[in-house]
């Protein structure tokens, strides 16, 4: 479970003042795939890094119960002048694993081949994106936070990813953001649509999902006040 309690997030962007979460009281359950539906520039991805505790939101607070993941395919965390197999290590020791078994995980699922023992700078961002998917699938979080990380790799490792994706999912919870509306109807039987600081509940992913692409079409607002 994890519940946003008056949550808040304000940014000062070239002199002006952008507000993704606006005093927002949302409960993800557990053990539920729920989308994370906006536009673009909506907040997603910084809800997600809030969630995760990677970004201080500006006021409120999120309270949840069991572990949660990094935002999936987000990269930022690793130092740049360890290895992806360096990187793997720290982590593993972070979160109690078996360091040699994550190691072994990683490199064979990510297919980095040599790259994986090279410094993470020297990666490209589909390569980041494969390690940091690659160590979140070899830690069994409660709830995954993913963010577009089916797009990276090719056929064979997008089939894979979804494939070991499901898998987690049959015990863990997810929030997850995507432009894909059959990925999304895929994983996910619950929505949430940030739409002008204002996150809405959809019980009914379908009806999520329909007011979500109203919101596309026809501009900021479509959001009806008793949803």
């Amino acid at each position: 479970m994890i519940r946003l309690e008056n949550l808040t997030k304000t940014y000062v962007l070239q002199g002006r003042r952008k507000t993704v979460a606006d005093n927002v009281n949302v409960t993800f359950p557990s053990r539920t795939a729920v989308a994370l539906l906006g536009r673009n520039g909506a907040g997603k991805s910084t809800l997600l890094r809030m969630i995760s505790g990677t970004e201080e939101p500006t006021s409120g607070r999120i309270l949840s119960s069991g572990t949660i993941s990094w935002p999936v395919g987000f990269a930022g965390s690793f130092h740049p002048e360890l290895t992806g197999a360096q990187n793997t290590r720290f982590v593993a020791r972070i979160y109690g694993m078996d360091t040699n078994a994550l190691i072994n995980f990683v490199e064979e699922f990510a297919e980095l081949g040599k790259h994986f023992h090279l410094p993470f700078r020297s990666y490209s961002s589909g390569m980041k994106s494969r390690l940091a998917f690659g160590v979140s699938m070899g830690i069994p979080f409660q709830t995954y936070l993913i963010d577009e990380v089916t797009s990276v790799g090719d056929a064979s490792f997008k089939e894979k990813s979804s494939a070991y994706l499901n898998e987690r999912l049959k015990t863990s919870s997810a929030i997850m953001v995507s432009h894909s509306m059959g990925m999304i109807r895929k994983i996910c039987s619950k929505a949430a649509v940030l739409e002008g600081g204002q996150l809405h509940w959809f019980d009914d992913l379908e009806e999520g999902i329909a007011v979500h692409e109203r919101n596309m079409r026809v501009g900021r607002g479509a959001v009806p006040d008793d949803d």
